[in-house]
């Protein structure tokens, strides 16, 4: 497996997603890495990220950040999408992505879903 294609959404400061990003080098794999809290993807770019997923988008939200940013509750999915670009500390991390499939590595073994 190259690695153009795995690409993981990191947390350099998070252990689950320093985890994952260990497992995925002992297996021979050197993935793109996107430190998203310093390149945070656009409104977009996390509708895409869902739609890979397969999960609404409530599900990408890290629910004690968001709260504690004061963010508004049932925010609808564009006010939503917007709202994790402007404060990208709200996305759930590790997110791994690996030929058209992706996954939130919560726990760093999940990612084997997608590498298999």
């Amino acid at each position: 497996m190259s690695s153009e294609e795995v690409t993981i959404y990191h947390n350099p400061k998070c252990s689950k997603s320093r985890e994952t990003l260990a497992r995925l080098r002992q297996r021979g794999i050197e993935p793109r890495i996107i430190e998203y809290l310093d390149t945070p993807p656009t409104a977009e770019e996390i509708a895409t990220l869902a739609g890979i997923l397969g999960l609404p988008l409530s599900e990408l939200v890290r629910d004690k950040e968001y709260r504690e940013l004061g963010l508004p509750e049932n925010a609808d999915d564009s006010s939503l999408r917007s709202l994790m670009a402007e404060n990208p500390r709200v996305i759930q991390r590790p997110i791994v992505l690996c030929g058209g499939r992706g996954v939130i590595a919560r726990p760093p073994d999940r990612v084997d879903e997608i590498l298999s």
